[in-house]
């Protein structure tokens, strides 16, 4: 597809001799043919059960590429957050699922490098940069939404440990994950955001129930059922009580929209595929949308490549990473209708019809994009942040 050339462009001219080159040597293994035909697989947006762990998730381990950041000891290589950067982008661009890589390695993992003890790196993250295990994160529940000050899950002392009881839901890859990360309420304070800790949850635990909820995309959500299920202090990670803090840093962590830019860029390239396939790309009307959405995607990828590039100098900016994300993901809806609108009818054919076009992508992608705004904090977090931290609008 072109999105993969797409990702060459201007924005490209800072990246050193050697990373050039390192993007070159992901771009060859994501073409080797063991590697496209596990990807075409994957593609599939027939009625099937979603992939848990990948073989390309393995291979990519065995390089170390698939935390190329990480220290070597952690089974990365040392590299910094624009290595790992563009293993996402070109993972992404070359349509191999990336939920379970932002989870595992860029959320879960990431943080315990940042507040874990070693015993704790030690012990899980090898298994995560080999692509052998996947983690998830259990932070939302029914009635709390974005605010996770409201959280109701809780800890409570149990002889030299805890005893962990909740309900946590719209979670993804829980079904498929080892364990989780998991916030509960351990105090009570005269501030709510007080109180919160930060548990590392075996989740094939006993007392541990995993619930489909199925969601308007191809992949679905979870519901977590916790009862009673007891952790050690060596299943705390960081201090207990002071959790608020941690969570706010590792959200940062989330938004650079890498990932966001990058499946808008394969699905907008498909897009124009199909425009020419249709004849489409010559009417005015269609040409300009199109081109204007490139304009926007372009300035998205410049975006999200500014906020890892201040990562890897050690000057992550919240404001920026929301604005960043918020910007990229407002795309989604046009991306997505577009790609209808130039299908026509066709495209609203789902994976069940078989005369769907292309195994009823538009129609998967069209339901699939409203997650964008929602996935890593919705567009109105992002916005108050905006508002708040940026612009200094609220008291």
């Amino acid at each position: 597809m072109s999105g993969v050339g797409a990702a060459a462009g201007p924005t490209d001219g800072w990246l050193t001799p050697r990373q050039r080159a390192f993007r070159q040597e992901v771009r060859e293994f994501f073409a080797e043919d063991r590697v496209r035909k596990a990807v075409d697989v994957m593609q599939d947006y027939g009625p099937r059960e979603e992939s848990g762990l990948l073989d390309v998730y393995r291979w990519l381990g065995e390089r170390g590429w698939l935390a190329p950041a990480w220290p070597v000891e952690y089974g990365g290589l040392g590299l910094s957050a624009v290595e790992a950067g563009i293993v996402l982008e070109e993972m992404v661009l070359h349509g191999v699922p990336e939920d379970q890589h932002v989870l595992s390695i860029g959320t879960v993992g990431q943080f315990l490098l940042e507040a874990g003890t070693p015993e704790q790196c030690a012990r899980h993250l090898p298994a995560l940069a080999r692509g052998e295990e996947i983690a998830t994160v259990l932070f939302t529940e029914p009635h709390c939404g974005s605010d996770l000050a409201a959280l109701r899950t809780r800890a409570v002392p149990d002889g030299d440990g805890w005893r962990l009881s909740g309900r946590k839901i719209f979670n993804q890859k829980s079904q498929f994950a080892e364990w989780a990360l998991c916030a509960a309420r351990t105090g009570e304070g005269p501030v709510k955001y007080h109180g919160i800790t930060l548990f590392l949850l075996p989740l094939r635990s006993p007392g541990v129930v995993i619930n489909p909820v199925w969601s308007m995309g191809n992949e679905r959500f979870n519901e977590i059922v916790v009862e009673g299920v007891r952790l050690t202090a060596d299943h705390v990670v960081g201090q207990v009580d002071e959790g608020w803090q941690p969570v706010n840093d590792m959200l940062l962590l989330e938004r650079t929209g890498m990932d966001f830019q990058a499946k808008l860029r394969r699905w907008l390239d498909a897009v124009v595929a199909d425009a020419r396939r249709t004849g489409r790309i010559t009417e005015p009307g269609y040409a300009r949308s199109l081109a204007e959405l490139d304009a926007r995607l372009r300035a998205g990828r410049a975006l999200a490549w500014s906020m890892v590039r201040a990562q890897a100098a050690g000057q992550p900016d919240p404001v920026a990473s929301a604005a960043s994300k918020w910007f990229i993901t407002q795309q989604s809806d046009d991306v997505v209708r577009l790609g209808v609108e130039v299908m026509g009818l066709d495209g609203l054919l789902s994976s069940w019809d078989g005369e769907a076009p292309d195994l009823g992508r538009p129609e998967a992608v069209y339901r699939q994009s409203p997650a964008h705004t929602l996935a890593s904090g919705t567009s109105e977090v992002m916005l108050q942040i905006i508002a708040a931290a940026g612009l200094e609008l609220f008291s």
